[in-house]
């Protein structure tokens, strides 16, 4: 009898080592992926490239950092990357501001700046172009981690479905 249960054993460790080491390997792969995406790796420009190719934003001419700085009173050391698109013409109010800042603790500093902004526009054209005082008033506004979208355009839907689809 003892050497039937010795030599069951024996079968017993030939299976049980490879499976014991197949589940811990498989478990460790499994427990290492995150379904949640490192968004620190993208960039703002990444962002706008994204939604340049969901969005025809031909229309729009795109801005610089003395534009950001001058349309938002954002400092340079607030951003890591962005991207900006203005109308071509400033009797519209089609914008759209993909923004990375340095430090998420600044997404409140920069949403006020951003509101100042919607203040001016919808001063700007509530009575002088009521279409485009509609679309100040209808702007998106989303944040993604250090990721903020503010967009002003007839495109709102698509523009903020581009953003949210980047991050999946």
């Amino acid at each position: 009898m003892a050497g039937l249960l010795a030599n069951r054993g024996n079968n017993y460790w030939k299976w049980l080592v490879p499976l014991v080491f197949w589940t811990i390997l498989l478990g460790g792969i499994t427990g290492c992926s995150n379904t949640e995406e490192d968004t620190s790796i993208h960039t703002a420009t990444e962002v706008g490239e994204h939604i340049k190719q969901t969005v025809k934003l031909e229309e729009m001419k795109q801005g610089d950092l003395t534009k950001l700085q001058k349309l938002y009173e954002i400092a340079p050391e607030e951003v890591e990357d962005f991207v900006l698109f203005t109308a071509s013409s400033n009797v519209e109010a089609d914008e759209l501001l993909v923004l990375k800042v340095k430090d998420i603790n600044q997404i409140e500093v920069v949403k006020e700046k951003v509101q100042k902004r919607i203040e001016a526009q919808t001063v700007k054209f509530r009575d002088y172009r009521p279409i485009e005082y509609h679309l100040v008033e209808k702007h998106v506004w989303r944040v993604k981690d250090q990721f903020i979208l503010f967009a002003v355009s007839e495109k709102n839907d698509q523009i903020k479905g581009a953003f949210e689809e980047f991050f999946q």
